[in-house]
């Protein structure tokens, strides 16, 4: 029979004593955020016999031998009393194609479930078509701690496949195909480039005093040997950048050059100085940028820098949209 603990006194003094009390919550939930996941969504049946379902990503394996995995339902949550009483859930670990699910379960309708394909496995809870993976559990343990329940399921049933699975990281989607996308066709022409970051600062490279500038690219991502490539040209410019998520994807209309842009955090550099300059998010002169639409990409990198909230353009110079995850309720 499963129960709800509390964490003793003992270990709430220790917390006590050894967090700082200056902790900015909102802070916080970002470093917290850097942390990249999978998106799921648990499900349950209420003593009605109605579905329930909420989005989570706060879900990990605990041990496999005896089966164990666990998700974390905040107390304010809506159906946190169905989940405080059920005995049983399952976990759907959401497939690359599935954004829709994740907003759907995110939100309060009271109708989620007619949004979706799901049907019933061995406990009788909603196990979503389409999922990459499911676990079908029953109840082990519940652990209060702060403003959440640990629930702890033992994996009775299960069952996967080899979709790529939805990732989430920084309030934002982050897609396994996405490099897929941005792979050009036979014969086009292309510029691969990267917004690097150190300390709050943008590399550009200007192209002469008091010049246009531009980000560093190539024709390319290769390798460093390639001298037509990103790899090279940060080489020659003394640059040790880890390059990181895709960014942005969009085509010339004139010309049909195909360009993609990485986010990625400088490691080490020369500093100003052989056409570098670093600039902080603040005081990039937009208008000085050599391409337009480089420079409106530009733009929005900062002000989703400054949210904490990414996400990916796909389009043309004229046009396109951002992929991003809907607010989370």
């Amino acid at each position: 029979m499963s129960r709800v603990q509390s964490i003793t006194p003992e270990k709430t003094v220790m917390a006590a004593e050894t967090s700082a009390p200056d902790i900015d919550p909102g802070e916080l939930r970002k470093a917290l955020g850097t942390f990249m996941t999978g998106v799921t969504v648990v499900t349950t049946v209420d003593e009605a016999g109605n579905p329930r379902g909420f989005t989570a990503n706060s879900f990990t394996s605990v041990s496999l031998d005896p089966p164990l995995i666990l998700v974390c339902i905040a107390h304010e949550a809506l159906s946190y009393p169905v989940y405080a009483a059920t005995e049983r859930f399952a976990v759907n670990i959401l497939e690359d194609a599935q954004r829709e699910v994740s907003g759907v379960f995110a939100g309060k309708a009271p109708d989620k479930f007619d949004h979706v394909s799901w049907r019933h496995e061995r406990t009788g809870s909603p196990i979503i078509d389409g999922s990459v993976a499911w676990l079908d559990c029953r109840v082990h343990d519940r652990v209060d701690a702060g403003d959440h329940m640990v629930l702890i399921g033992r994996v009775v049933d299960f069952d996967h496949t080899a979709g790529n699975p939805l990732g989430y990281c920084r309030g934002s989607y982050l897609s396994s195909g996405l490099e897929q996308d941005a792979i050009p066709s036979p014969g086009q022409a292309t510029c691969i480039g990267a917004i690097l970051e150190s300390d709050g600062r943008v590399l550009l490279i200007e192209n002469e005093p008091g010049g246009s500038l531009r980000l560093p690219a190539g024709s390319k991502f290769g390798r460093a040997s390639d001298s037509t490539s990103l790899q090279a040209h940060l080489q020659r410019l003394q640059i040790d950048a880890e390059i990181g998520f895709l960014f942005a994807v969009f085509e010339e209309d004139a010309s049909g050059k195909l360009y993609v842009y990485y986010r990625g955090q400088i490691r080490s550099a020369p500093g100003d100085g052989a056409g570098v300059k670093l600039f902080p998010l603040s005081e990039i002169p937009f208008e000085r940028m050599e391409n337009r639409a480089v420079g409106s990409m530009l733009e929005r990198y900062v002000r989703e820098r400054l949210d904490d909230q990414f996400g990916v353009y796909v389009g043309d110079f004229e046009q396109g949209h951002v992929e991003r995850l809907s607010p989370r309720r």
